[in-house]
C-alpha cells in the first residue's frame, strides 16, 4: 500500500514537480504562493506541464496498443456481436481511442457505412471522447483513483445506454443516404514491426497535441482564474452544491463550448476545490466533451433532426442524472 501511495503521489500527482515549481515561483520569481499572483503561476505552470507529461506517455502507450485494432479490424471484431453485448464492446472500444467528437464521426460514418448497427456506433461516439483512456489517468491525477473510475463506469454505462436507447428507436431511416452507399474496401491489414507501431505511436502523440495544446492552456488558465482569483463565495452561490440547478446550469453552460476534456479537467478541478459538487464538475466535463456544439453541427452532416435530436436528448438526460447522483454521493469519493 505504501509503495502505491507513493507511485500514485509521485508518478500522477507528481508532488515532485509541484514542490519544484512552488521553488520556482517563490525562490525564483521572489512571489508569495498564497497570494492570488503567485498562487495563479503556480497553478498555470504545474498543470500545463503535469497534463502535458502524462498526456504525452499516456498517448504513447495507448497509442501502441492501438496500433493492433486499425479500424477495419475493429469493424470486424464489432461485427461479431450483437445487441446489447455489441453496444457494450462499442463503448470499451471507444476507449481506446484518444480523440475527440469530431474526430471520432469518421470513424462512426466508416462503421455505419460496413453494416454495423447504429446503436453500436453511437456507442462508441458517446464513449470516445468521453471516457478514454488517457482522460482517466489525469482524472486520478487531479482527484483520486475512486473518483477515476467511479467516472469511467458512468461513461460506459451512459454511452450503453443512448446506443441501445438509439438502436431500439429503429431510427436507420434517419442517417444520411451517402453514409450508407459510401461503402468500405475490404483490405487486408498489414502486420507492422515494433518499429512501425513506435513510429505510430510517436506520431500520434505528436497529432493529437497539436490539437489539444491550446484547448489545455485555455483550460489551465481558466482553472487558474477560478481557484486565485474568484472568490468562493461567488462560485458556490452559483454553482454551489446546494443549488438544485448547478448540474443543469453546468451541462448548458458547457453545450456552446469546444475544448477536448484535457482542457476541462483544471476547470473541474478548480471548481471542486472552490465547493463546487463533483457532480456539478463532471457535468460540465460531459457537456464540452459529448454535446459540444461543433460536434452536433458536424454530426448533423451524417444524421438527420430526428436522430440528432435523440441522441442529444439521451446524453443529456445521462448527464444530468448523472450529475445529481455523483451530487449526492460523490462525499464518497472525495
Amino acid at each position: 500500500m505504501f509503495v502505491f501511495r507513493w507511485l500514485n503521489n509521485q508518478l500522477l500527482k507528481m508532488e515532485w514537480l509541484y514542490n519544484l515549481v512552488g521553488n520556482l515561483v517563490e525562490d525564483v520569481f521572489g512571489l508569495d504562493m498564497t497570494g492570488r499572483l503567485g498562487g495563479s503561476i503556480h497553478f498555470f505552470i504545474y498543470d500545463v506541464v503535469k497534463i502535458f507529461l502524462l498526456l504525452s506517455a499516456l498517448i504513447f502507450m495507448i497509442s501502441y496498443v492501438q496500433s493492433f485494432f486499425p479500424p477495419e479490424r475493429t469493424r470486424k471484431i464489432l461485427g461479431r456481436f450483437s445487441g446489447i453485448s455489441a453496444n457494450i464492446l462499442g463503448a470499451l472500444l471507444g476507449t481506446v481511442t484518444p480523440f475527440c467528437s469530431c474526430s471520432s464521426i469518421p470513424l462512426f460514418i466508416g462503421f455505419t457505412s460496413a453494416g454495423l448497427p447504429i446503436g453500436v456506433t453511437f456507442s462508441f461516439l458517446i464513449s470516445s471522447p468521453l471516457v478514454d483512456l488517457a482522460s482517466v489517468i489525469l482524472l486520478a491525477s487531479i482527484f483520486n483513483w475512486k473518483t477515476a473510475i467511479a467516472y469511467v463506469l458512468v461513461g460506459l454505462v451512459l454511452a450503453v445506454i443512448g446506443g441501445t436507447v438509439i438502436s431500439k428507436a429503429k431510427l436507420e431511416k434517419h442517417v444520411e443516404s451517402f453514409v450508407y452507399s459510401n461503402k468500405m474496401m475490404e483490405v487486408e491489414q498489414e502486420e507492422l514491426a515494433v518499429k512501425d507501431r513506435i513510429l505510430f505511436a510517436r506520431d500520434q502523440v505528436r497529432d493529437i497535441v497539436k490539437k489539444v495544446w491550446l484547448y489545455i492552456l485555455i483550460g489551465v488558465g481558466i482553472g487558474a482564474a477560478i481557484h486565485n482569483w474568484i472568490p468562493e463565495t461567488v462560485i458556490t452561490a452559483v454553482l454551489g452544491q446546494d443549488k438544485w440547478y448547478s448540474v443543469l446550469l453546468a451541462t448548458v453552460v458547457g453545450v456552446p463550448m469546444y475544448a477536448d476534456i484535457f482542457g476541462t479537467l483544471p476547470i473541474a478541478e478548480a471548481l471542486v476545490l472552490k465547493g463546487v459538487g463533483i457532480g456539478t464538475a463532471l457535468s460540465f466535463m460531459m457537456a464540452v466533451t459529448a454535446l459540444s456544439l461543433p460536434s452536433m453541427v458536424m454530426l448533423k452532416k451524417v444524421v438527420k433532426t430526428r436522430l440528432l435530436v435523440v441522441f442529444a436528448g439521451t446524453v443529456t438526460m445521462g448527464i444530468l442524472t448523472i450529475g445529481y447522483v455523483f451530487n449526492a454521493f460523490g462525499h464518497l469519493l472525495l
